[in-house]
């Protein structure tokens, strides 16, 4: 059976959606649009009140979190589970190049842009570790925290539920693409019951959460590179207008499937976006660029496991709570979603594979954005060519990058193409998640089966209201606790997950079935 007629087979067969969870999860949805359109004053204040408790009282598990993740990861690359392959295919089904622009592509959306040019200046002038602000020392490690935030740990975030998923779908042959199947091997027959369902609707209410936070993000930095080039109000109804015209090419994109539609986005996307790395690389301060980034890197290498174990235990600021327990949530709440789409892409790769290939070409390619984009831009702030500063902690990030952006040679051509590039990031990050909610309210779906397409479209369409909806009540910290609240049953989820994939992974070495067995 091929791709397109198993495509075809199942979106004729209606019977095989989970109507239950499909109805909870759209549910659940509307409900919380309505209570934020309807009550948007007090949603911002219980949203902040939220964000504040849960961050003061089990930030500290995030932390743990992160630890344990990447681990465990390494444990299962560098031991015998490494050369377990995924499915039963002796290559893989992606290049080299498409998979790792599939799952970047996925995995960051426009948010990288967003921060990559700008997420230094909040760090420069509140840093940690009680640095006295905009020292010299306080940029040296406003430029490293920008890395180690969008680093190994949050694709090891990423790369664990697609270990999960990908041992129960190309190794154990559960024909069904859904985070419970993925705790089947400690859940066992309560799978279809109230624990598996619970599971799932958290899955659905972590894409949820997720999206509205990349979304808004994407869709500040589209709105305000439009007001940089024609002077229109960056207000709500160009915001709304935006997020309609993202809505429509992730529903194109989702309808077109995984080969025409996402694969061809992506690998578009990560091209363009290379271009434009590339371009700021050459016309800029080529040499500030290299010594300043080389001096990050070096400084994140230094001081990771510091980095990653300090919870400032005095109180210093609120730096770990707004940034490292803010980015851990939102990849943890990204997690599952990327996992599966990834774990979809993933036939014919190995165990080790996947985890070094999600580690290492996730932190890579982060890390070149903030490299240079970053120090492009401080080195805009230091010559006093444009403030910078000032205009991403007054204004917005945003702003800040369509002024950056503008004074490039060429300025107003790299704005419309960064405004392209944000666009077509927004949609092969949530067509993905529109791709993975519709996998994972579908009973039963083999290695070269899709999603119905109408369920893809319902959830591309879904996807967009809640955005819209925080517009209303606005700011970066609502967009925050979107992601965190939605994470946080997810700490224990991960457990489970972690478990199921030790006991498969044991199970199969014991079968004997650990290597590749080449075509003849």
């Amino acid at each position: 059976m091929t791709t397109k007629d198993s495509d075809i087979e199942i979106n004729k067969s209606k019977e095989n959606i989970d109507w239950i969870l499909f109805g909870i999860g759209s549910g659940t949805l509307l409900i919380a649009v309505c209570i934020i359109v309807i009550f948007p004053e007090s949603s911002a204040t219980s949203i902040e009140s939220l964000y504040q408790r849960v961050t003061s009282q089990f930030g500290t598990l995030f932390v743990y979190a992160a630890v344990l993740t990447l681990g465990f990861l390494l444990y299962i690359a560098i031991s015998q589970y490494g050369n377990v392959v995924l499915g039963d295919s002796a290559q893989p089904a992606y290049s080299h190049f498409s998979w790792a622009s599939m799952l970047f592509c996925a995995g960051i959306g426009a948010s990288l842009i967003y921060w990559g040019a700008t997420e230094w200046t909040f760090y420069f002038v509140e840093p940690p570790f009680g640095i006295e602000p905009r020292s010299d020392e306080a940029i040296t490690w406003a430029m490293s925290y920008g890395i180690f935030h969008w680093g190994p740990i949050g694709w090891a975030f990423y790369c664990l539920p697609a270990l999960a998923l990908a041992c129960s779908y190309h190794v154990k042959k559960i024909p069904a693409l859904r985070l419970s199947s993925a705790c089947s091997a400690v859940l066992g027959n309560k799978v279809d019951k109230w624990p598996g369902r619970t599971i799932d609707l958290f899955f659905i209410v972590g894409v949820l959460g997720t999206a509205a936070t990349g979304m808004g993000f994407g869709t500040s930095l589209i709105s305000s590179v439009i007001n940089e080039l024609t002077g229109i109000e960056d207000g709500i109804l160009l915001q709304a207008s935006i997020l309609f015209l993202a809505t429509v090419l992730i529903a194109f994109s989702v309808y077109k499937g995984l080969d025409k539609g996402i694969r061809i986005l992506s690998t578009l996307n990560a091209t363009l976006a290379l271009i434009f790395v590339l371009f700021i690389l050459l016309v800029g301060p080529t040499r500030f660029i290299f010594e300043m980034g080389t001096v990050a890197l070096g400084n994140v290498a230094q001081n990771f496991i510091t980095m990653l174990f300090w919870t400032d235990p005095l109180e210093q600021g609120d730096f770990v709570e707004s940034w490292t327990i803010f980015y851990w949530a939102w990849w943890l709440a990204m997690g599952p979603f990327i996992g599966m789409f990834v774990c979809k892409i993933s036939e014919g790769r190995t165990v080790r594979q996947l985890i070094f290939g999600m580690l290492g070409w996730g932190s890579v390619g982060c890390a070149l954005f903030f490299v240079v984009l970053g120090n492009y831009a401080l080195s805009l702030e230091l010559a006093g060519d444009f403030p910078v500063i000032q205009q991403a902690i007054e204004a917005s990030p945003s702003v800040a990058i369509a002024g950056i952006i503008a004074l490039l040679p060429a300025g107003s051509f790299w704005l419309i193409y960064i405004a392209i590039v944000g666009l077509i990031f927004m949609a092969t990050t949530y067509d993905s998640a529109s791709y993975t909610i519709a996998a994972g309210t579908t009973r039963q779906l083999t290695e070269h089966q899709h999603p119905a397409r109408w369920n893809r479209v319902f959830w591309a369409i879904a996807l967009g209201l809640l955005p819209v909806s925080l517009l209303f009540i606005g700011g970066l910290r609502e967009l925050q606790t979107a992601s965190l609240v939605a994470s946080f049953p997810l700490l224990i989820i991960y457990l489970i997950l972690a478990s199921s994939i030790l006991r498969w992974l044991r199970e199969f070495k014991l079968a004997g079935k650990t290597q590749r067995v080449p075509i003849k």
